[in-house]
């Protein structure tokens, strides 16, 4: 089948970079981005890479992925700031 199903975070950004660059009118576009992963990345793999990403910006656009409780400035994670450290 080819390489894992795996996909490091350089892959991500390479995948992300490469899909600012084939749009959906490029020929030869799942070639493209395939080359442009790396990684030995096939055609098959890069494609369903895209669906998992469509899928995911379709939750994410819905409200069905919660956002992230981040801690306010200035909270204890920064406490070593005001301490002198």
């Amino acid at each position: 089948m080819g390489s894992s199903s795996t996909w490091t975070a350089r892959q991500n950004k390479l995948f992300e970079n490469a899909l600012a660059i084939y749009d959906k009118d490029t020929p030869d576009r799942w070639q493209n981005l395939a080359r442009a992963v790396g990684g030995n990345k096939t055609v098959e793999e890069v494609k369903k890479h895209y669906e998992k990403l469509e899928e995911d910006i379709k939750h994410i656009e819905s409200g069905r992925v919660p956002l992230p409780n981040y801690k306010p400035i200035g909270s204890e994670t920064n406490s070593w700031m005001r301490n002198g450290a």
